[in-house]
């Protein structure tokens, strides 16, 4: 499972994708309804499964937009701010919520909590199969803008978990054009190990 994972990474940046990057400004006009659920700041939900935006890459955030659109990712509440909008307004938002300074969160765990969620995050969990997230997250969680793989700093710890375990039981699926492998991934954590990595990402930076 390592070798596909890592065929899948470099046949992703390896590949010529087209991305026209989107006008903050434009972006802002749009938001004002979405910082109903979002908060002003992009970074303070309602409901804490909801995500930070502020500060994710702007070419993930497009996609993931787009997928919510089409319904290829189910997001009811979302896929009713998304009707009409064109591809351009897409763009313009993921821009926008990019231009935004991403708000840190703590760690909570213990000590061992955290030194098993860090051994998982940079050396991943070999007898299991399960890859390093820093492989695509980076050391920081910053993500990889330009492969559109999600900055994970930061991020709400309740959200974390319920993409990990939707990844995990095969409810989202929105890893298919890079090779399932966030599936793959998330099949060898225990929802132990999820908690304690959420709760990790939320305070890494």
């Amino acid at each position: 499972m390592q070798i596909r994972f890592l065929i899948s990474v470099l046949a992703l940046l390896g590949a010529s994708v087209t991305f026209a990057a989107g006008d903050p400004e434009a972006g802002k006009a749009q938001a004002i309804v979405c910082a109903a659920c979002h908060g002003q700041d992009g970074a303070s939900g309602i409901d804490p499964t909801y995500p930070n935006l502020a500060g994710q890459n702007e070419r993930y955030l497009f996609r993931q937009l787009q997928l919510i659109q089409l319904g290829a990712r189910t997001i009811v509440l979302m896929t009713g701010q998304l009707i009409g909008k064109s591809e351009q307004d897409l763009e313009d938002l993921a821009a926008y919520y990019a231009s935004l300074p991403g708000k840190l969160g703590q760690t909570e765990g213990d000590a061992k909590s955290v030194a098993t969620s860090e051994s998982i995050y940079r050396g991943g969990i070999q007898k299991k199969g399960v890859a390093a997230c820093t492989s695509c997250h980076s050391p920081t969680g910053s993500g990889n803008a330009l492969a559109g793989f999600p900055r994970l700093s930061g991020q709400s710890t309740s959200y974390t978990i319920a993409q990990l375990t939707a990844y995990r039981e095969g409810l989202r699926v929105t890893d298919e054009q890079y090779g399932g492998m966030m599936r793959d991934v998330a099949s060898g954590l225990t929802d132990t190990e999820i908690r304690a990595l959420a709760d990790y990402l939320r305070g890494l930076h």
